[in-house]
């Protein structure tokens, strides 16, 4: 079951708080994520945190709408923004926003969607394209069968080399780590599996990408016949 949108706010309120910098993991894809696009009219982004792929969009679409449940995240998104006009910042929770119709070129969502129920969240998206837009998601999936628990003890090494280049630390500091263990203990992942069966009957013909660092991807684009 979904984590409740209340408890989601609350953890990054604290995690944006504590959060100096912009990089994370999630970051390594986003030239992967952007490589699908082309200039376009508009874009949603579904949770956009500080902004970072937010930023991305606004430099390929006349107008981004960027969506989080987090007061803090929205507060530092937009601070970091000032040069991107053309990103409307929203306090919002997508499954209650109604936007009225096929309106974007390019849905995004980037370490989000695990917590929204998913066949829903993939529905609304899928109505909210306009014929030819894409979606284009990043998750966190949870690992299935030895192999996968190979793969993913495989990329711990890789994961805190790549921090120590990035961010100068091999951990976050104590407080930022124990907000996220926090959020770990009621956030849940699903199986690349289950998505795959899920995208199946929802979005034909997408494209499900498994990658290191614990993460897969979904592109989807919609047919006029969709």
């Amino acid at each position: 079951m979904p984590t409740s949108s209340e408890t989601i706010q609350a953890d990054f309120d604290r995690i944006a708080l504590l959060s100096a910098g912009e990089w994370n993991h999630n970051c390594l894809y986003h030239d992967y994520l952007i490589s699908h696009l082309s200039p376009s009219e508009t874009s949603l982004e579904i949770g956009c945190g500080a902004g970072q792929f937010s930023r991305r969009l606004a430099k390929l679409s006349r107008r981004v709408v960027a969506l989080d449940l987090s007061p803090e995240m929205i507060r530092i998104a937009r601070d970091r923004s000032r040069d991107c006009p053309n990103i409307d910042y929203q306090l919002a929770d997508v499954m209650k926003v109604e936007f009225g119709g096929q309106q974007f070129d390019c849905i995004a969502s980037i370490a989000t969607l695990h917590h929204l129920p998913f066949a829903e969240i993939l529905r609304k998206a899928k109505s909210l394209l306009k014929p030819g837009g894409i979606l284009l998601v990043l998750d966190l999936d949870q690992p299935r069968g030895v192999l996968d628990m190979l793969r993913h003890f495989a990329a711990l090494p890789l994961s805190l080399g790549i921090r120590v280049v990035r961010s100068g630390r091999l951990r976050p500091h104590r407080e930022l780590r124990a907000a996220w263990e926090e959020h770990g203990r009621h956030d849940s992942y699903l199986t690349v599996s289950d998505v795959k069966a899920t995208c199946a009957g929802i979005l034909p013909g997408a494209k499900i990408r498994k990658h290191l660092l614990w993460r897969y991807s979904i592109v989807w684009r919609k047919q006029a016949t969709d």
